[in-house]
């Protein structure tokens, strides 16, 4: 079933989104100064692509320059980010074929809203109480 809403999701949203998020990536990543947020937009790119059976973790080694990281994000992208994804989808959410599209939309916001300091893992690596991922 994971794969089948993935491929959905794919040809419907996300590698619009993928590519949006890929294109910010590219324009952090001209401006020097920018690319943690350019290497955060294409961890969001990846995540657009492919958001049924994955989920979004804290990184154990991630300190205050991810925190600082994260408020310069969500006070210049972060929120506009999680606005577009709130309503795209309630407006997904209108029909039964939709629902799952809007949650994975709804999976988007924490990632939108602090990029930094976080890791995108499998959920069967979730399951195994003693995983410690080597990053």
């Amino acid at each position: 079933m994971r794969t089948v809403l993935n491929v959905i999701w794919l040809v419907l949203c996300g590698l619009w989104l993928a590519i949006g998020y890929a294109v910010a990536g590219v324009i952090c990543c001209i401006l020097i100064v920018t690319i943690p947020f350019g290497l955060a937009s294409f961890r969001m790119a990846n995540y657009a692509l492919w958001p049924f059976g994955r989920d979004l973790v804290r990184r154990p080694d991630a300190g205050a320059p991810s925190a600082v990281g994260n408020v310069i994000w969500f006070i210049f992208a972060g929120w506009w980010l999680a606005l577009g994804h709130l309503a795209t989808a309630i407006a997904l959410a209108v029909t039964i074929i939709g629902i799952p599209l809007a949650w994975a939309n709804i999976k988007l916001i924490p990632v939108s809203i602090v990029p930094l300091g976080r890791v995108i893992v499998d959920r069967p690596e979730l399951a195994y109480p003693g995983y410690r991922p080597a990053y």
